[in-house]
């Protein structure tokens, strides 16, 4: 006659069953509850920072587009050009490059300006506001 095998059971809603490898238990640790407590506190302090529902006005949706665009082409921009003022800064550029990227630098920041102001947007408001993290430029 074969050899039965114990097994250690669990009792789970009425129910038995067997443990099963690599489940987790079916009793939060204590570490998982607190962490899942500070979720529930940074949620809770995230809706009163962001508001109930977002007011999309039909007339102010291509506005708004348009800062939001242009406000990441600014940033690219002023990271492009502090590269470029490292590189310089590093002996990597030719003479000649450094005409050619400043001269490409200065015409797309007049661009950028020129078109805010084609959608009504002051150039200085181009920004993003990134809550605690700050303003992006």
């Amino acid at each position: 006659m074969a050899a039965l095998q114990l097994r250690e059971h669990r009792t789970v809603g009425g129910l038995c069953r067997p443990p099963a490898e690599g489940l987790r238990p079916l009793v939060p640790k204590l570490n998982e509850i607190d962490e899942l407590t500070e979720l529930r506190r940074e949620v809770e302090r995230l809706r009163g920072i962001l508001p109930e529902r977002v007011d999309v006005d039909p007339d102010q949706v291509e506005q708004g587009l348009a800062k939001l665009v242009l406000t990441l082409v600014e940033f690219l921009r002023q990271l492009l050009e502090r590269q470029a003022v490292r590189r310089m800064e590093g002996g990597t550029l030719s003479d000649e490059e450094v005409e050619r990227m400043g001269v490409a630098l200065m015409r797309l920041e007049q661009k950028v300006q020129e078109m805010a102001r084609g959608f009504g947007i002051d150039p200085s408001e181009l920004n993003l506001g990134l809550g605690p993290l700050g303003n992006l430029i």
